[in-house]
């Protein structure tokens, strides 16, 4: 609820409107109450409503949740200011709306993501933000980034068209989307958009948007998440890595609706009535859809979107996939009650629509790490198939092959064999040492008489440790001999062929090189020879005896003439070429051209709309306060307060006046630089006709040689017929 503006004062306009405090609850009048979300009293701030309502829509912005706030209410009911979509060049703090407090929270919270990723050792997420400002004017999608928005309104045609994707979602084809890196950037677009906003004066409000505004930041980021691994199988668990990128879209519309008005209290006429009808009747079909979706009712019944383009445009806003926080905004005064009474009903339909929010996540990525993991799934699968491992049986049924079960048992066995061998091998080692040891004892027995005891029993010892030591060996090199057979055999298959053998591998393919390389050289030789064969029947010299014709001396004519007409092309390719060059730079520069008195004309309508504006203002102004001096019992405090707060808003025009003119200023330099740019033009155009000039010397030129040489051909051809008939005579005369 706005307060009372200083002319609803001066009428003395009563409030009819009560809030229950603690409670969000509005009672119109003395009977008619409703109950919402959330109610703002007139004496709520601009930073109470934000923090309440769109702070967590930002928040899940970030998160890829698609948002819309959107500002309903008669004419005059405050919602541009509470959107913050005017032109008003500086504002205070405390004044600014909810568009420019949610950019610098956005960009905000863009940050603190990035630092708290650095802080946790990962990748920052990348943030790409896109924003694209358009108005909806008597049924016309507009852009308000684009300069020459004029022309489409007074054609009515701006090409800009509505689509809907396969998922359901509403995309503009034909809107210019501008890439913003901060929030100076999008107040930027913001700004540059507000200016070129319709907008005209009833008798309601000064300045009354004549048109629907859409402000959109489209949100898109890529960011580092954990996967964890859901794919294993008995032998093999899929290790894929832990971590992904993913990709996150928004959308977030910042919707500052027409107000709606009767033409009885506006005194609207001509184009304003105009304009009027179309907003009611976007706002009527806006109505139908509330009522159709809000409705349980009718809850299978067809929703009206398609009816006007506003709702085709918050098609995903009401009742899709977005989070919608819907601000009305009415007028306290009792003389605005059927417009406040009709915005709360309004409101209250809408309270009743339920949509279905989804995350816009990009899946793909996930997707393709789900179906690596099954693919490394069937290989193996695959790999036991080959195996023998699994089989299908005659009934379709999948099974293990029995052969598998029996390599595995016959394994087992085999690796128990191994187990007997190694110990019985050790056993062989003992007994073999407890034999040496008696063959000595035994030997040492035999000698013991033939000698000393203890010289035998060495020389005994020194013979069998030198057999042991042979033997060792003679068992190392059988060893050493079959684990070398075996090498040759398995390298045998490759490597048996001879050298001859392999240089003719290699030599192979330059053999091929240089028998087509031959053939080529003979087609060329051929061509050549047909080309000259057909060249002199061309110039009617027939060949004599010795293969010589008569036409050698005129093919140098006919040489030279060629590379004549090859150069003149050359030259008007260079032309042509050169033309068009400069007729795209012309065209260029007389598209600046006529911007630039576009933009002259936009400042200078502004200008003088605030000019108006403190005027207006400054007779208000006269107006309260000869009316205070009137009223003898009138409070000074009262008084004093009006006059502050008439020439704080008389100080700001001036503001916005001198930032206009300095604007203006620019302008007019940039009007003088245009002198220049018209001089180029000029002489750009000199330089083109002379081009032009020249490339039709030269298309002439051209039409002349070949003229004269279809003349020579003709002449030429001549001479030989005359020739042969001559030759024919002579041949006849011999004859007889």
């Amino acid at each position: 609820i706005r307060p009372q503006i200083p002319r609803e004062v001066i009428d003395m306009c009563r409030v009819c409107t009560t809030v229950t405090p603690g409670e969000p609850q509005v009672t119109l009048g003395s009977d008619k109450a409703f109950t919402y979300d959330y109610v703002f009293d007139m004496n709520s701030q601009q930073e109470d409503i934000y923090e309440t309502c769109v702070e967590r829509l930002v928040n899940g912005s970030l998160e890829g949740y698609n948002a819309t706030v959107l500002a309903y209410g008669q004419t005059g009911s405050g919602k541009t200011y509470t959107m913050g979509t005017g032109f008003d060049v500086e504002v205070m703090p405390e004044q600014v709306g909810i568009i420019p407090r949610a950019i610098h929270h956005l960009f905000q919270g863009i940050q603190e993501r990035a630092e708290k990723a650095r802080e946790a050792g990962q990748p920052p997420p990348e943030f790409k933000v896109v924003a694209q400002f358009m108005e909806l004017y008597n049924e016309e999608v507009i852009d308000l980034f684009d300069p020459s928005k004029e022309q489409y309104v007074n054609k009515g045609k701006s090409g800009i068209k509505i689509h809907e994707d396969a998922s359901g979602g509403i995309y503009v084809v034909g809107v210019t989307m501008k890439t913003v890196f901060s929030a100076e950037d999008a107040l930027q677009c913001l700004r540059m958009g507000a200016l070129s906003r319709t907008t005209a004066s009833t008798q309601m409000n000064s300045q009354s948007s004549r048109s629907h505004a859409i402000f959109t930041l489209h949100i898109k980021q890529q960011r580092l998440v954990r996967v964890e691994s859901s794919e294993e199988s008995d032998s093999i668990v899929a290790t894929d890595p832990s971590n992904e990128f993913e990709t996150l879209t928004a959308k977030f519309h910042f919707v500052d609706l027409a107000g709606s008005e009767r033409l009885k209290r506006t005194g609207a006429t001509g184009e304003r009535a105009k304009e009027g009808i179309s907003i009611n009747c976007g706002l009527l079909a806006l109505g139908n859809v509330i009522s159709a979706l809000g409705d349980k009712s009718k809850k299978a019944l067809h929703v009206p979107y398609r009816d006007s383009k506003l709702t085709r445009l918050l098609q995903d806003s009401l009742g899709g996939n977005s989070q919608t926080v819907m601000i009305a905004c009415v007028s306290p005064s009792d003389r605005d009650f059927m417009e406040t009474l009709n915005t709360l009903k309004y409101a209250n339909r809408a309270r009743n629509i339920k949509n279905r929010v989804t995350i816009n996540q990009d899946k793909s990525s996930r997707t393709i790490v789900l179906l690596r993991q099954e693919i490394q799934q069937l290989q193996l699968e695959l790999l036991e198939y080959k195996q023998g491992k699994r089989m299908v049986g005659e009934d379709g049924v999948e099974m293990v092959n029995d052969m598998f079960h029996e390599n595995t048992m016959l394994q087992t066995e085999n690796n128990n064999l191994r187990t007997r061998v190694k110990a019985m091998q050790d056993t062989i080692d003992t007994l073999s040492n407890k034999n040496t040891q008696l063959l000595a004892e035994k030997a040492m027995g035999g000698w013991i008489h033939s000698g000393p005891e203890s010289d035998v029993t060495e020389m005994i010892q020194s013979y069998l440790k030198e057999i042991e030591e042979l033997r060792a060996k003679l068992l190392e090199s059988e060893a050493i001999c079959q684990q070398l057979r075996k090498t040759a055999s398995r390298q045998t298959p490759r490597g048996s062929m001879s050298p001859h053998v392999a240089m003719s591998e290699f030599s192979y393919p330059f053999h091929l090189i240089i028998e087509k390389a031959k053939k080529g050289l003979q087609k060329d030789l051929e061509l050549l020879s047909r080309s000259t064969r057909d060249d002199s029947k061309k110039n009617g010299v027939e060949p004599n005896e010795d293969g010589t014709g008569d036409g050698d001396s005129d093919n140098s004519d006919s040489e030279e003439k060629e590379e004549e007409n090859a150069q003149i092309g050359l030259e008007l390719a260079e032309l042509t070429s050169e033309i068009s060059i400069k007729q795209k730079l012309i065209e260029e520069l007389e598209r600046s051209q006529k911007r630039m008195q576009l933009m002259r004309q936009h400042y200078e309508d502004k200008l003088q709309l605030l000019q108006e504006r403190i005027r207006a203002t400054q007779e208000e102004r006269d107006t309260v306060l000869a009316s205070f001096t009137g009223q003898t019992n009138q409070p000074s405090e009262k008084e004093r307060k009006v006059r502050e707060e008439y020439e704080h808003k008389i100080s700001e025009m001036q503001k916005e006046v001198k930032k206009l003119l300095s604007a203006k200023k620019e302008h007019a330099r940039l009007l003088r630089n245009q002198t220049e740019n018209e001089n180029r033009v000029r002489s750009l155009k000199n330089e083109l006709a002379d081009m032009k000039r020249t490339k039709v010397k030269l298309l002439n030129k051209m039409k002349e040689e070949a003229a004269k040489h279809k003349d020579v051909e003709l002449r030429r051809n001549r001479e030989i017929a005359q020739l042969r008939k001559e030759s024919r005579k002579r041949e006849t005369q011999y004859e007889h």
